[in-house]
């Protein structure tokens, strides 16, 4: 006798042999004879008593063409098979619509979910086909009851929940020292330990590449002046070589001699081993810019996840005092600065310049002319964005200015915002840790849903309450999902599980990742809390002081709530200020279904990113940041903050260090500055006039303008989505 059901999506229901009578019924109407009750009931009946306890909806289905077709209305079961076809297409059409669109190259927020994919492409195409037909799998299979029930009904998005089957982790600063002095191993290839700063930014390039195959987030290294600094004197040493078989002379002295700096000079008025020493440097010099020249321009056109989407790269970098360090910071600024190709800004990799007291900020500091020539790259490049190393939450108490290996105690972010720093499992470092997944609670509809309570302390209670019931589910999963991915084998994450996570050079091939990953972190994420205080309290943390107060709450009970699971899952885990690009418009549509339109809300297609302040409203640099800074010490999961200046910054570099001196006076942790930059989307060429219609190199009108999405830079807003698009245009400048 049949008791509970298994359906399509995995349920298990009980039997209810009424909806089996219906179905038949359908059927029958649609025949000459019609409803024949007797024996629509003799069928049921029979099915129900001789099926197995449990049985699948499409068993029960067969069974009930079998006793239609062994019954005298053999025309009924021909209706029946006709209406049970009707419907499969009909569950299919929706798959089959998106897939059509796909096709068709459409552009919507399916195949604009992420801008620096390109889904136009066979290779992109294929992996939208395999991302959508992902998700309803991990819906349906891989999440809980709850997590499903809070996807579905708009109060959590799972991040990359495409890549969720394949037991992925999100990101990774590659400790670089070790593929650089080591080698590893690629494909079907073994690469050698690097011996000159062309090979070393090459194995570079391979690596970040390598490990974007293998992961589903982006790829970062913490430390690029210091893994590459030690390339620089060996590739010295090699031209004083050249020059000892040239002249025929010995000058082994001149190959561990201290140098104050690489710069070139001229050779007039220069004699014996001081002109040779200084030309020496020359060339050194010239190798290295060629070499940060090929690596930019390797991280905009080598391709990962087969070919669709270049590696989603970022590099920071500042405090490497060397003179080999120096050297390598100011020919990867100049590079950066001259652009690439016709002159284009270079979209990746995403740079970071390290700000630290006593190393790069003051005037007396030894990096300060590198951290000016920063600031000139990024009035007119958008990049490097600045990371505070002096914030009191990025600090690191066994930071020593006179360790050569400082760099594992300075903090290091993903351009996209992602940090990671804190380790209760390990040593506190960003180097050679990630996170490991994200997900992000939807505090609007919470908001929204407690806005009729009349009485405001009651109100907010009562959110506080909703915030905590989705705040465990959301832990859970993530935990659900940890579990998932920690039964994979080191073998399936080559270089990743070999070389750059911390403590996988001690895992065999068929080892599982377990005893590894739980250094890595587990984010919470949220997006909107200008729009949840509106509902909440009437107006947003940028206009209100009582709303500010509210906010700093909020996100507090976030963070108190995230030690508490640390504590008792025993993980990693952090609050994050969401970098939210294809979900920007996601909970807003379903919100909008559910609430209507409400002023400050859902009145617009897209919630408010994190903790900002909403990119409509009017107010100075110096209002933004006392707003935001005091959320950056509550989001250890990563966040960043941002100013959008007026007009053409690349005669400004002041602007930019005004900004930075913001950052500094308000312990922000983390930020970048948005200004005007047109592009020819034919010739390449750029400038920053208003309003460009024209280019005046081509005479094209194909212009578009280079802008920031989330953190990082991408190439036309042709591919963003509609939410993220209609942010834009909302957009103003901060003066």
């Amino acid at each position: 006798m049949i008791q509970t059901v298994i359906k399509r999506d995995g349920r298990v229901v009980g039997y209810n042999e009424e909806k089996i009578k219906a179905a038949i019924r359908k059927a029958m109407l649609q025949t000459e004879m019609g409803e024949d009750e007797s024996l629509l009931q003799k069928i049921a009946d029979r099915i129900g008593c001789t099926g197995n306890e449990r049985m699948t909806v499409e068993e029960i289905q067969d069974r009930v063409e079998l006793e239609l077709m062994n019954s005298p209305r053999k025309e009924v079961a021909k209706r029946y098979i006709a209406y049970r076809d009707q419907r499969s297409i009909a569950r299919r059409a929706k798959t089959r619509d998106m897939f059509l669109e796909i096709i068709e190259a459409k552009s919507n927020d399916i195949t604009r979910e992420n801008a620096n994919m390109n889904t136009d492409s066979p290779a992109g195409m294929m992996m939208k086909f395999a991302s959508e037909t992902t998700k309803p799998f991990v819906d349906d299979y891989l999440l809980s009851q709850e997590a499903r029930d809070a996807v579905k009904n708009g109060y959590l998005h799972i991040h990359d929940k495409d890549y969720y089957p394949t037991k992925s982790l999100t990101c990774v600063q590659h400790p670089l020292d070790r593929i650089l002095n080591n080698g590893f191993m690629a494909g079907h290839s073994e690469s050698r330990p690097a011996k000159r700063i062309e090979t070393a930014s090459v194995i570079s390039c391979i690596s970040l590449e390598t490990a974007q195959n293998e992961m589903h987030g982006g790829q970062a290294i913490p430390a690029f002046d210091f893994y590459l600094a030690p390339f620089v004197r060996s590739s010295f040493k090699e031209e004083i070589e050249k020059l000892e078989e040239l002249n025929g002379i010995d000058l082994s002295d001149l190959k561990d001699i201290e140098l104050e700096d690489y710069e070139k000079k001229t050779l007039e008025g220069l004699q014996g081993k001081e002109r040779l020493l200084q030309h020496a440097v020359n060339q050194t010099v010239s190798r290295v810019h060629q070499a940060m020249e090929a690596f930019i321009h390797n991280m905009n056109t080598i391709h990962s996840r087969g070919g669709n989407q270049v590696v989603f790269s970022s590099i920071n970098y500042g405090t490497d005092t060397s003179a080999e360090g120096r050297c390598i910071i100011r020919e990867l600024l100049k590079s950066t600065y001259e652009g690439v190709g016709n002159g284009a800004t270079a979209i990746f990799p995403i740079q970071i310049w390290k700000k630290k007291r006593g190393v790069s900020y003051l005037p007396e500091d030894r990096n300060y002319d590198l951290y000016k020539l920063a600031c000139k790259v990024t009035a007119r490049r958008f990049f490097p964005n600045f990371l505070n190393l002096d914030a009191t939450f990025n600090q690191h108490e066994k930071w020593d200015a006179n360790d050569p290996l400082r760099y594992r105690y300075e903090v290091a972010t993903m351009g996209c915002r992602t940090r990671v720093f804190e380790n209760r499992f390990g040593e506190k470092t960003s180097v050679g840790r990630g996170n490991l997944s994200f997900s992000t609670i939807n505090i609007v509809r919470l908001a929204i849903e407690c806005m009729m309570i009349k009485d405001k302390e009651e109100r907010i209670s009562r959110f506080f309450s909703k915030l905590d019931d989705i705040l465990e589910i959301t832990a859970r999963q993530l935990c659900d999902r940890f579990d998932f991915q920690k039964t994979a084998l080191a073998k399936q994450f080559p270089l990743l599980m070999s070389n750059l996570w911390n403590g996988s050079e001690n895992l065999k091939p068929t080892d599982t990742i377990e005893s590894v990953i739980n250094q890595g972190t587990l984010g919470i994420g949220f997006i909107g809390l200008a729009e949840c205080l509106v509902a909440l309290v009437g107006k947003h943390h940028g206009e209100s002081a009582e709303a500010q107060e509210l906010g700093l709450k909020i996100v507090s009970h976030m963070r108190s709530r995230v030690n508490e699971f640390s504590e008792k899952y025993k993980h990693n885990f952090s609050v994050l200020a969401t970098p939210a690009e294809g979900l920007s418009g996601k909970f807003t549509q379903k919100d909008r279904k559910s609430f209507g339109e409400l002023p400050g809300i859902t009145d617009k297609i897209y919630y408010t990113n994190s903790n900002h302040v909403p990119v409509y409203y009017h107010c100075s640099p110096r209002h933004k940041a006392e707003i935001e800074a005091p959320y950056h010490a509550l989001t250890g999961g990563g966040h960043i903050f941002y100013v959008e200046i007026d007009g053409d910054a690349t005669h400004n570099p002041k602007a930019i260090a005004d900004i930075v001196d913001l950052m500094d006076k308000n312990n922000i942790g983390y930020c970048s500055v948005n200004h005007n930059r047109n592009r020819c989307m034919d010739c390449g060429y750029e400038d920053a006039e208003e309003n460009l219609d024209k280019c005046p190199k081509c005479g094209s009108h194909n212009i578009d303008k280079l802008q920031r999405i989330t953190g990082y830079l991408v190439g036309t807003t042709d591919r963003w989505n509609n939410a993220k698009l209609a942010e834009l245009n909302d957009r103003v400048v901060h003066k």
